[in-house]
């Protein structure tokens, strides 16, 4: 999530972590980047390793925060998830993976909406 002069966007990620945290997610990473992107938060949930996306969108004129998830950056989270798996010599097809999203309105923990497997790589 790119920041904005206010820090919204990393309030937004430190309020995602901490929600995720006391589902019983175990935090891995945040802010991975590479060349393809950046995955915000990297969770262990059980065997599962979470890749997530955090949006905040305060004004929904152009749809909400799960509409702002385009397929380009969907294909964007799936190269830079293969990226780090390989980088944690990770085998891809043997470590269970999703990709969930956290999405918000406001940056408040009442407005949070946890998508699971937001989408499929």
């Amino acid at each position: 999530m790119k920041l904005n002069q206010n820090n919204t966007g990393l309030e937004a990620e430190k309020l995602a972590a901490t929600f995720l945290l006391n589902q019983g997610l175990i935090l891995v990473a945040q802010n991975y980047h590479c060349r393809y992107g950046e995955i915000d938060l990297i969770m262990q949930d059980t065997k599962t390793l979470v890749f997530v996306e955090v949006r905040l969108r305060k004004n929904s004129l152009f749809g909400g925060a799960g509409s702002s998830i385009t397929p380009q950056k969907m294909q964007k989270l799936i190269l830079t998830s293969q990226h780090y798996l390989q980088t944690q010599n990770l085998n891809q097809s043997s470590q269970a993976c999703r990709f969930d999203a956290i999405l918000m309105d406001v940056v408040d923990a009442k407005s949070i909406e946890w998508v699971r497997n937001a989408f499929d790589a």
